[in-house]
């Protein structure tokens, strides 16, 4: 707990440090006044009431006023500058993590489901805010209070106030057992709460999906359970927590009981004065009152021990793939591409084997193969979303290790068959690589991707908002606008990871005829399952169990007779002795 507290302290600006400083030290000011009123009310009790002496009546009640009035102002002053703190901090940390997540590496990703990753930016995070906000200063003012109190109470009468703390043990007993039980069970409900919400994301992610097969009942149920998990792991933690509550308020009120009993008996003995009896009565809350919050007190800093340390690890989290010590600056990139006997593994499992080929500046290669031959594995590789565990990815004879990943990737152009689009308008997602296009440009681009014509029918044209992930928009429109994206960095490096897929035959042969004439220099690197997309290609490979199993062009590979004169075959309809 103590690491997290330091973390918080260690990411809070210095001038807010000083602010936070001050704001305790006001709450510390705050529980010395809160002795003055019970001090003035025992001579209100023994030299105006009982000596029946009205002169110093109004100078003591207006003194109790202003100290009232002073006390209220000063927590108020304290609670705005805690608030504002805590406000401050965790607008800092939230940037922060976001730009942690910006920045981490695919296998993060993998690694990581996104409930949970919103959990701990919302969440999570709120509970460090509350920490700041709340939970310390009501730890420094029961801590205070209770100290203050018990030591003037003590120069008051010792005996009366040995009594009133001697349940201390008891509740220091009690809490130190609540607390080594409650932690754990916050930590199974935060993973319930991550789950509930991870369920929640997936289902509002992929509502097409549950529509078109009719699974409402089905997800209504599945979310149903989490939901449940997540509501009996915040109820065994209410029910631990109660079992001890009526044990810690039956202390309480006991001691109040006894503490008039004895105060009257010592009034009777002459060993305390009504006035002295009255601080008792006043200042007893103030004893009484932090060992009452205890329990919440430890319930609160448990479960923002459990969030923060969630925090904590998205924080410290660093990405694998990052820029070299020895990365160089390049100019314009040129477009070369190699791969040198590349191997890469997930998990002890074998992806890609041995991989060797190589294409020169505005080139194009074709790589095709069935389903989890490793073809989009090349793009993550060539793209630097990870890194080969064998062998060596060159882009200008420079191995991508050796580049900065922003010129890397900025040189690199990509349209996938699976699209995301933002909820933005069209020109701003065909300008989400180039913020500085001017709507002509953004044209051009959407001609060469054939997104010209529809988007010029949508209501507001270029300034229709399209909908988070493109929906109102059919899967080859999306397509389209993808490439339009790709090709408005004007890269030198093409990828069309199955781009074309949903679009018609007619839109692909045009999409093909605009990619042979760009304004600029592009190498292209296509992977898809039609032989029509890389017929002309410089160099087809074909992946077979992550190896390269043909390579050549498209004549050379069709007197082969191997996969691709197949594929061929199948696609034409023609016999293999045609296939010549």
């Amino acid at each position: 707990m103590f690491k997290q507290i330091r973390w918080l302290w260690e990411n809070m600006d210095p001038p807010r440090r000083v602010w936070h400083v001050a704001a305790m030290v006001i709450c510390v000011i705050s529980c010395v006044l809160l002795l003055v009123n019970p001090a003035l009310s025992k001579r209100l009790i023994d030299d105006v009431i009982m000596a029946q002496n009205p002169a110093p009546l109004l100078p003591i009640l207006g003194t109790m006023l202003l100290v009232k009035l002073s006390r209220e102002g000063m927590r108020y002053l304290m609670v705005i500058i805690l608030e504002k703190n805590s406000q401050n901090l965790v607008y800092n940390l939230r940037r922060s993590l976001f730009t942690r997540l910006q920045y981490s590496d695919m296998r993060f990703y993998d690694d990581h489901r996104t409930g949970d990753l919103m959990t701990r930016m919302s969440a999570d995070l709120d509970w460090c805010r509350h920490f700041l906000a709340y939970i310390d200063y009501r730890i420094v003012d029961a801590i205070c209070t209770f100290l203050f109190a018990t030591v003037y109470l003590a120069f008051v009468n010792w005996k009366l106030t040995l009594l009133l703390i001697a349940i201390a043990p008891v509740l220091m007993f009690i809490s130190r057992f609540l607390s080594r039980h409650i932690r754990p069970r916050f930590a199974f409900m935060r993973e319930k709460l991550s789950e509930m919400n991870t369920a929640a994301q997936e289902n509002i992610a992929g509502n097409r999906v549950v529509k078109a097969f009719s699974r409402e009942a089905y997800e209504e149920e599945r979310f149903g359970k989490r939901n449940e998990a997540f509501m009996e792991s915040h109820l065994r933690i209410n029910k631990l927590w109660l079992s001890f509550f009526p044990i810690i308020e039956l202390l309480v009120s006991a001691i109040q009981l006894v503490m008039v009993f004895v105060g009257g008996l010592l009034i009777i003995r002459g060993e305390l004065t009504p006035g002295e009896l009255a601080i008792f009565t006043g200042l007893s809350w103030a004893i009484s009152n932090p060992m009452r919050e205890l329990g919440n007190l430890i319930n609160n800093l448990q479960r923002f021990s459990t969030s923060a340390a969630k925090v904590m690890e998205l924080a410290c989290t660093r990405p694998e793939i990052v820029d070299a010590p020895d990365a160089v600056e390049h100019g314009r990139m040129e477009g070369g591409i190699e791969f040198r006997h590349v191997s890469f593994q997930i998990d002890n499992k074998p992806i890609l084997e041995d991989v060797s080929f190589a294409v020169g500046p505005g080139q194009t290669v074709a790589v095709m193969g069935p389903t989890g031959s490793g073809k989009t594995t090349l793009i993550q590789l060539l793209t630097r979303f990870y890194d080969p565990t064998g062998g060596q990815v060159l882009v200008d004879g420079c191995d991508v290790k050796r580049w900065k990943l922003q010129q890397l990737r900025g040189g690199i152009g990509t349209a996938t068959q699976d699209v995301f689009l933002f909820s933005d308008t069209v020109e701003g997602n065909i300008a989400f690589g180039n913020q500085s296009m001017s709507l002509e440009e953004v044209k051009a681009c959407a001609r060469m991707a054939d997104a010209a014509e529809f988007a010029e029918r949508l209501p507001e044209g270029y300034d229709t908002i399209i909908g988070e992930r493109g929906v109102g928009l059919s899967g080859g429109q999306r397509q389209r606008i993808a490439l339009a994206r790709a090709l408005a960095v004007k890269p030198s490096i093409l990828v069309m990871d199955d781009t074309t897929s949903a679009v018609d035959s007619e839109t692909e042969l045009y999409i093909q005829d605009q990619l042979r004439h760009l304004p600029f220099d592009c190498t292209k690197f296509i992977i898809a399952q039609r032989i029509s997309s890389m017929r002309d290609a410089d160099l087809i490979l074909v992946l077979r169990d992550g190896r390269i199993a043909e390579q050549g062009t498209h004549r050379e590979l069709l007197e082969k007779r191997g996969y691709y004169w197949q594929t061929y075959c199948l696609q034409y309809g023609i016999s293999g002795e045609e296939a010549v």
